[in-house]
């Protein structure tokens, strides 16, 4: 098998017992990643700006394994309230830059820290 973790320091630790990404052949799976700044430990006020910190850090991550977002094949957001669905979205596009990859979308209850949003991907390493 062979299967290699992940791990940025530009990218907040992980909060449990998870990596922040992990290789398995061509394929890379980073976790959902919070807005948590890495070096402040803050997380913004607005979903704006939680959703820019969010995908700074998937960002990071992908970059330990010389990836970037257009690697990226899939992707999963939680969110905490949906109304937040369009200014997400407004933002999300901004980072994707035409080539948007599959997307799944969810409201949860509640995210760790008490976050608005949460992002996971999926990037192929060719």
């Amino acid at each position: 098998m062979n299967k290699k973790i992940i791990c940025s320091k530009n990218a907040p630790a992980a909060i449990g017992p998870y990596s922040q990404g992990v290789k398995f052949s061509n394929l890379v799976f980073v976790s959902g990643q919070l807005p948590v700044n890495s070096v402040t430990g803050e997380i913004p006020n607005s979903i704006e700006d939680q959703t820019k910190q969010s995908l700074e850090n998937v960002i990071a991550v992908l970059k330990e394994e010389g990836l970037t977002l257009k690697d990226v094949v899939k992707t999963t957001v939680f969110l905490k309230d949906l109304e937040n669905f369009l200014k997400v979205n407004e933002i999300y596009g901004q980072y994707f830059e035409g080539f948007y990859p599959a997307r799944s979308c969810v409201e949860v209850a509640r995210l760790p820290k008490d976050a608005q949003i949460e992002i996971e991907v999926i990037a192929v390493k060719e």
